[in-house]
């Protein structure tokens, strides 16, 4: 189904109250920014140690924050850095949603998964807590956002939904606590609503032991200094990071660029979907584009306005953040315009399931545009993809379900000051991982046969593209599996002469030597004896193959990472 657009909509970061010269010590300010962000570390460290799933506890998808009364981000762990730019959506969504601030109160804790509000798919599921000084005055809130591994949808993963009501059970702002008291309905409802209740419920206990520990720590802050010089510090830090990241911008000629991406189909039809994001430099502030993209697609690659300024914040902030910890200071210098209705701002109930994958390529399109005026200041393309697989079934010996899900790494893109990175998570996810092939093993029917990179996966050029992995996974046990890989008919592209890459490839090896491509496919089933392989795509190489040094590809040569017949076809004066 395809809704009507409505004209673009800017969405921009809020300046706050603050006016004039703000009057901090900035050592101070120094001191409350580190102690913020140890909290968000500790809110991290708590749901790590408690969290009952490994896409949580090993894989960290999930995201912690602090925000101030005026949601501007204070502070976020290091963990998905694609929920960064989301968490305020889901604190301002999860706050109206019961009322305004007006109907809160000491001890509450709000449970909101509107996809169009946090920007994923219901399995990302916020966990919200106001802040209360004395338990009177509001003074912030702190937020997880986790993926629950399964949460009612027609399926645990899916790459075919058509509308949101098949992707999972809504929770569309409720009190999960009210006034420090579970309501045990709402935590009844969810683990009903789930295959594997007894995993979700120990994740949303994590998320709110989480929560609660990110608010004792903003109240140390807090009482440590007063509220008048604390929130005095808050905004000369807000002023240092849009300082840095408006720094930056300031050596991009004005201008505006144009990137061009497509996704390889909307998980119904085969048809390709292209689209365009256009990078507009003004000064100091950038403007990032995307009234130009589709319509909302009848498949579930719409990516919600959220996860759409968040995508725009990690590519910025990435180029642009002076690796700080970001708040909300960086955010300011960056603008972005999206049309409701389209695919980069669908609305309800247009289809949203795999959000992150045009959130993903729109990074690699963003780097593509900034590349016409400073291809020095970017990568070429990387594998552009997670190639996940979210994996289900119930065990032979005790009969009870499991599930398990992962992102997994692809080759990076070379640059102007070297080769590109080989074996790492797309750099929207670039905190997450994969979990050790011991947890692997020891807790689901597989084992793992072989996972190593893969000779020629890389982009040929002056710095070679990072290289890809095959990843062999073999059933001991019937499952199911819902797979979801992209950029399988799309090279990663180079730069400045750099080569493309290997693109990404999935295949199913049957009992009886039968094999069956797998791309974006849900509830798949993989018997026992059965063997899913993963091959992932490398990063494209950066300048022309025949000015790389020669002791540079004999050394690629002794390490394995790529033949002698790629090498003579692409660097043959390394054998003059």
């Amino acid at each position: 189904m395809t809704l009507p657009t409505s004209e673009p909509i800017l969405y921009r970061a809020g300046i706050g109250s603050s006016t004039g010269v703000v009057d901090a010590d900035p050592v101070s300010t120094e001191v409350v920014r580190h102690s913020l962000n140890s909290a968000a570390n500790q809110m991290k460290r708590a749901l790590i140690r408690t969290a009952f799933s490994p896409v949580i506890y090993e894989v960290l998808d999930f995201a912690v924050a602090i925000y101030d009364r005026q949601i501007r981000l204070l502070a976020q762990a290091p963990s998905l850095p694609f929920f960064m730019g989301t968490m305020n959506f889901c604190v301002e969504a999860a706050v109206e949603a019961v009322g305004g601030e007006e109907r809160l109160d000491p001890g509450d804790i709000i449970l909101y998964n509107y996809p169009y509000g946090t920007g994923s798919h219901p399995q990302d599921a916020a966990v919200v807590m106001p802040v209360f000084v004395d338990g009177a005055e509001l003074v912030g809130y702190t937020t997880t956002k986790g993926h629950w591994l399964d949460i009612g949808g027609k399926d645990p993963y899916s790459t075919d939904t058509v509308d949101v009501h098949q992707e999972g059970t809504i929770f569309p702002g409720v009190k999960l606590f009210r006034k420090g008291e579970l309501v045990e309905d709402i935590l009844r409802m969810a683990t009903a609503n789930s295959r594997v209740p007894k995993m979700v419920a120990g994740d949303i206990n994590a998320e709110v032991a989480a929560v609660r520990v990110g608010a004792a720590g903003l109240l140390r802050v807090i009482n440590r200094y007063g509220l008048e010089a604390f929130a005095a510090s808050v905004e000369r830090m807000f002023d240092h990071g849009e300082a840095v990241v408006r720094s930056y911008f300031e050596k991009i000629p004005d201008g505006r660029y144009v990137g061009r991406g497509e996704m390889d189909d909307d998980g119904i039809s085969d048809a390709p979907v292209p689209f365009e994001i256009v990078v507009e430099v003004d000064g100091s502030t950038v403007r990032l584009d995307y009234s130009g993209a589709p319509d909302a697609q009848v498949g579930p690659i719409n990516c919600p306005i959220a996860s759409t300024v968040s995508a725009s914040r990690i590519a910025i902030t990435m180029l642009a953040g002076g690796g700080e910890a970001p708040n909300e200071g960086h955010f300011r210098p960056i603008e972005v315009v999206a049309r409701p209705g389209s695919m980069f701002h669908p609305e309800p109930p247009s289809p949203c399931f795999l959000y992150g994958w045009p959130a993903m390529q729109s990074l690699e399109v963003i780097y593509d545009a900034v590349s016409k005026v400073m291809p020095e200041a970017v990568p070429a393309c990387s594998g552009g993809d997670i190639c996940a697989l979210v994996w289900w079934g119930i065990r032979e010996e005790t009969s009870e379900p499991w599930a398990d899900g992962s992102p997994h790494p692809v080759g990076q893109g070379a640059h102007a000051h070297g080769d590109g990175a080989s074996s790492l998570i797309h750099h929207a996810e670039a905190a997450t991982r994969f979990s050790p092939t011991e947890v692997w093993e020891a807790r689901n029917p597989w084992l793992l046969e072989k996972i190593e990179l893969a000779p020629d996966s890389c982009g040929p050029g002056k710095h070679r593209g990072g290289l890809g992995v095959d990843m062999h996974f073999h059933m001991i046990e019937d499952a199911y599996v819902t797979a979801a890989v992209e950029r399988t008919k799309n090279e990663p592209w180079g730069l400045e002469g750099g080569l493309p890459a290997r693109p990404n490839c999935g295949m199913l090896y049957h009992v009886d030597g039968t094999t069956e491509p797998v791309a974006k496919a849900t509830r798949l089933a993989v018997p026992k004896g059965a063997t899913l392989v993963l091959q992932n795509g490398g990063g494209g190489g950066y300048g022309p193959p025949s000015e790389r040094d020669p002791k540079a590809v004999h050394e690629d040569l002794r390490e394995g990472y790529i033949t002698e017949g790629h090498a003579r076809e692409h660097y043959p004066h390394a054998f003059e």
